[in-house]
């Protein structure tokens, strides 16, 4: 899942694009010599509802496509902005006659289909919030999540697609029997969460033959299709909706004991869609390939919301990452842009390369963006060589600011757009401030804490007070601001550059990864005295998890398969996380250590463990 406050490089590609009006740069604050700075006031904030401007775009671009779907073994989906418009009012009608009301909780874990883009727009129609869930969640993960939140409703496939391997899944009947018990009964009843009244299975099964899950046996599960047979007549709400109503909770921790679920609104996510497709030139005519995953901000916002302000297409070539089903729809449907991190544009580049895929490369791909983690010259200079890939720009953001509120623009220096995040987004204010002191700001030129304020900052997290008001905290002017935790610097004309992490996140293939989660397993595994994790350099993915660990007194570290009852191995701590958390979240290095570097007050020196576990790595390669 993504996590607070770390970069969210992307690369966006528009087409020779005019320079923006000289009013709509950004405006100073403060003098010139502090780093604070705030974006243009244009374009303007709509100030309606997501449904509301929806409707407009249907009366504009009504049979232009909305949305084209593929998955393995099954007929493509293709929806017009008419038919996207009707299925929501039917899923909408029906959810309603099931209860769900406006407030409501509805949380949605599928791969990127037809299904979850029309039940968006059902659940904004009708007011309730969408929660989006990692669909390779495990069943405490699931678990967690919903009793947080108090969800009343679970969407769930039945099968979860995996990642690089098309026509191969999870059969979701284990977990759904972890989340809720006897699935026999005639009605759900989930002990570990009483809030949940409706699970509602998307039949996917045809798309993986070798499944298995008797979806038939079980009355307490409510067939997908079910719902289709709604009214597709304009739904009314059970209360009018408002602009600054909570319609998206998106968690950005991923831990099952302390999650964090930041609150979104109509105006933060839909203007920040809009903001960004404007600054990346996207048009009605744009077919943009997707990949990323709806779960997260960047399919959500900045592939969706984007793409569904504008009129233009989205498309999702397989449900979960499958770069050769990728490069086809880029092909077949003849893009103009293509989305991904870095390893998956490294992916379809390989998959080009191979020559089995297509015949030819993608002739008018020109837009897009590259997200999750710094992307190397070189890299870039593959992707304009052989993606034709042109203009591009850089943006910055994070899941609590709807996601992005730093973007850089085609026309500017070349410079700028290879070595800053650009400059603060329309209707947006950044600042740098001490770190350690956020009420001083520091000289331009001069590194510290990044900090955003304006209305794409989050509500709050759900449940937690606290951390609402220690992350972001309310000036007595009433103004918010969201704290990074990204150490950055800014120049006399408002551009900004990451200069490295505040916090101690690991960017993995693109994905956020928070050690502590990691760490409060290993605790729990038996031989286990102490825990440390940190990421170190990877050259396929960025960085990799390592961990550090300490055996407990009498305990030793060996090999697996030893006889010795009291050994624990590199498999034991990789297949206790494999089991208990995701397997993104594995240690690919372990390290065992009779004691850490530690500061004078007793803190863990993470920076001191980085540096050993590439020192050992290092000798272990010569």
């Amino acid at each position: 899942m993504r996590r607070r406050g770390r970069i969210f490089v992307t690369i966006s590609l528009g087409r020779h694009l005019a320079p923006p009006a000289r009013s709509h740069q950004c405006r100073r604050l403060s003098t010139q010599q502090l780093s604070i700075r705030q974006g243009p006031s244009e374009p303007a904030l709509y100030r309606g509802t997501i449904p509301q401007h929806f409707a407009s775009v249907v009366s504009q671009h009504g049979d232009r496509p909305a949305v084209i779907a593929r998955r393995p073994s099954a007929p493509e989906t293709q929806l017009t902005y008419h038919e996207l418009d009707a299925v929501s009012n039917r899923l909408a009608s029906s959810l309603s006659s099931l209860g769900v009301r406006q407030g409501d909780r509805v949380a949605i874990s599928l791969g990127n289909t037809a299904e979850f883009a029309a039940l968006t727009y059902a659940l904004f129609k009708l007011g309730a919030v969408l929660v989006p869930l990692n669909p390779s969640f495990n069943a405490l993960q699931v678990t967690s999540a919903l009793a947080h939140l108090g969800a009343r409703v679970l969407i769930i496939g039945a099968v979860t697609d995996l990642a690089y391997k098309p026509g191969r899944g999870r059969s979701n009947q284990p977990l759904l029997e972890g989340v809720v018990g006897d699935l026999e009964a005639a009605r759900i009843q989930a002990e570990a969460v009483p809030s949940l009244e409706r699970v509602i299975v998307v039949d996917n099964r045809d798309s993986h033959p070798d499944v298995v899950f008797g979806l038939d046996r079980y009355p307490s599960l409510m067939p997908y299709a079910t719902l289709l047979e709604g009214s597709d007549r304009p739904i009314t709400p059970s209360a009018p909706l408002n602009p600054s109503d909570t319609i998206n909770i998106q968690f950005t921790s991923g831990t099952t004991s302390m999650p964090k679920a930041a609150m979104l609104t109509h105006t933060s996510i839909l203007n920040n869609g809009s903001f960004i497709a404007h600054r990346m030139g996207l048009d009605p005519t744009d077919r943009i390939v997707v990949p990323p995953p709806l779960f997260h901000c960047f399919g959500s916002v900045l592939g969706y919301m984007a793409s569904a302000t504008t009129g233009s297409a989205i498309l999702f070539p397989s449900p979960a990452f499958d770069p050769a089903a990728t490069l086809r729809m880029c092909v077949d449907h003849d893009a103009t842009g293509l989305y991904g991190v870095s390893t998956m544009l490294v992916a379809v580049l390989e998959a080009l390369h191979a020559g089995n895929v297509v015949d030819r490369a993608p002739p008018n791909l020109r837009k897009g963006i590259v997200a999750g983690s710094s992307v190397p010259e070189a890299l870039m200079a593959k992707i304009y060589k052989h993606l034709g890939l042109e203009d591009v720009v850089i943006c910055y953001g994070m899941t609590e600011t709807s996601p992005v509120s730093c973007m850089t623009k085609p026309s500017d220096p070349p410079s700028k757009r290879a070595s800053s995040i650009g400059t603060a987004m329309p209707h947006t204010t950044l600042k740098i401030v001490a770190p350690g002191d956020r009420s001083t700001t520091v000289p331009v030129n001069t590194r510290g804490e990044l900090a955003t304020s304006g209305y794409l900052v989050m509500k709050g997290y759900f449940g937690d007070d606290a951390r609402t008001a220690a992350e972001r905290p309310v000036e007595a002017d009433g103004t918010v601001w969201m704290y990074s935790g990204d150490e950055a610097e800014m120049d006399e004309n408002g551009y900004v550059r990451i200069t490295g992490r505040i916090k101690d996140l690991i960017i993995r293939g693109g994905e956020n990864i928070h050690p502590l989660e990691i760490e409060n397993c290993l605790f729990q595994l038996p031989g286990v005295s102490e825990a440390s994790v940190v990421g170190v350099p990877d050259d396929r993915l960025g960085e990799s998890v390592a961990a550090f660990i300490i055996p407990e007194p009498g305990w030793r570290a060996g090999d697996a398969g030893d006889a010795d009852g009291r050994v624990i191995s590199k498999e034991d701590v990789r297949q206790w996380v494999r089991d208990k958390l995701s397997g993104h979240l594995v240690p690919k290095h372990v390290f065992w250590v009779a004691e850490y570097p530690k500061t004078a007050s007793g803190k863990i020196q993470k920076f001191k463990l980085r540096d050993m576990a590439s020192s050992m790595l290092s000798s272990s390669l010569s």
